[in-house]
C-alpha cells in the first residue's frame, strides 16, 4: 500500500492485551504522529492501564509521547474487571520494560481540551480502544474543543453479532453505555468498528510463532501477548484482534466496508446494557461491517515486523 500523509493522532486506551498490540502497530506506522496517549479504566483499573501504557512506549524507546491518566470509572455505573482475560497486570504476564517517564500531571480531559484548542480544527484524530468515558466527558464539559476533533475511530459494540460481555453487549460499550450514547450523539465524524468485523480478524498459533521468531521487539511482544490471550480463553484455533482494527482501518480504509447506521444504546441495568440497536431514534454513525481479513492481517504483521 502507498503511504498516506502523516496524521496527528491521540490514542485513548485501556491496555489490555489487544490494546497493546494496537499501540505497537501505531508506533510502528509512519502514517501516525502519536502526539499523546490518554488512558481510561476498562480492561483493568486506571493505575494499571496508565502504567501499562508507559511500559508499551518504553519497549519502543518512545519518550516523546506523553501519557495522561483519564477516567477512573464509568460516568455513572460500576466498571468491569477482566483480569481473568488480560491477567492481573493487564498484559497477560508478558514482560515489558519499566516506563521511561512519568505520566503527565493532570487529567486526560483537560489535556485533550488544551491540545485540541491549540491545534488547527480537524487536524487531530482520536483512535479509541476502550470505553468512551474520556471522550464523553470532553463532549459534555468542553463541546467546542470536542468539535475540533478531526475524526474518531473506535472499537466497540455489536450490531448483528452476539455480544462478548452480555447476550448483545460488547465490553467497551457496556463498560460505559452512557458515555457511548453521548459520543454517538455528539455529531462527530465517527467510525465504529464492532465485533461484526473484529471477530473476523483472527490470529492463529502459527501467526504468534511467526511473530515471536522475529528479532523485532514489537513483533516478539505482540506474539507473546496474543499467546497469552490463547492461554486465558478457551476453544477455537484462533483469537480475534479487536483493537488493532482501529489502526488498520485508519491505515487502509479500503480493506473495510462501512455503512451509516442509526444506533441506539441500551442504557438500562440488564445484561443487555450497552447493546446497540439499529433504530430511527438512534444517532447516525459510520459502522464497519465488512473486512478483508487476510489483507488486514498481512498489513498488521508486516508493520509489526518492520525494522
Amino acid at each position: 500500500m502507498q503511504l498516506k500523509p502523516t496524521r496527528k493522532v491521540i490514542i485513548d486506551t485501556d491496555p489490555g492485551i489487544d490494546d497493546a498490540v494496537a499501540i505497537l502497530l501505531a508506533l510502528k506506522s509512519a502514517e501516525f504522529d502519536v502526539i499523546g496517549i490518554t488512558t481510561v479504566a476498562g480492561n483493568i483499573g486506571i493505575a494499571t492501564t496508565t502504567r501499562n501504557t508507559g511500559r508499551i512506549l518504553a519497549l519502543e524507546g518512545r519518550v516523546d509521547v506523553p501519557v495522561i491518566a483519564g477516567a477512573a470509572g464509568p460516568l455513572s455505573r460500576k466498571g468491569f474487571d477482566t483480569a481473568d482475560i488480560h491477567g492481573n497486570d493487564g498484559l497477560g504476564g508478558v514482560a515489558f520494560p519499566d516506563a521511561l517517564s512519568q505520566p503527565v500531571a493532570g487529567d486526560a480531559v483537560t489535556w485533550l481540551r488544551d491540545t485540541l484548542r491549540a491545534a488547527e480544527t480537524g487536524s487531530i484524530d482520536i483512535l479509541a480502544l476502550g470505553p468512551l468515558t474520556n471522550i464523553a466527558r470532553l463532549v459534555t464539559e468542553y463541546p467546542e474543543a470536542a468539535g475540533r476533533i478531526g475524526r474518531v475511530i473506535a472499537m466497540g459494540g455489536a450490531v448483528h453479532e452476539p455480544g462478548n460481555i452480555g447476550p448483545r453487549a460488547e465490553f467497551n460499550i457496556a463498560a460505559d453505555p452512557e458515555a457511548a450514547e453521548i459520543v454517538f450523539g455528539a455529531g462527530l465524524d465517527m467510525t465504529l468498528i464492532p465485533l461484526d468485523v473484529t471477530r473476523k480478524v483472527r490470529a492463529t498459533r502459527d501467526d504468534t510463532a511467526m511473530l515471536q521468531a522475529s528479532d523485532v521487539p514489537a513483533a516478539v511482544a505482540s506474539g507473546a501477548l496474543i499467546d497469552a490471550y490463547f492461554q486465558s480463553t478457551t476453544g477455537g484455533e484462533s483469537r480475534p484482534l479487536h483493537d488493532p482494527c482501529v489502526m488498520l482501518l485508519a491505515l487502509d480504509e479500503e480493506l473495510f466496508g462501512c455503512e451509516t447506521l442509526k444506533l441506539a444504546v441500551d442504557t438500562g441495568t440488564t445484561r443487555d446494557a450497552g447493546a446497540l440497536t439499529v433504530s430511527e431514534d438512534g444517532a447516525a454513525v459510520s459502522v464497519a461491517l465488512k473486512v478483508e481479513s487476510a489483507a488486514v492481517l498481512k498489513l498488521l504483521y508486516a508493520r509489526l515486523k518492520a525494522e
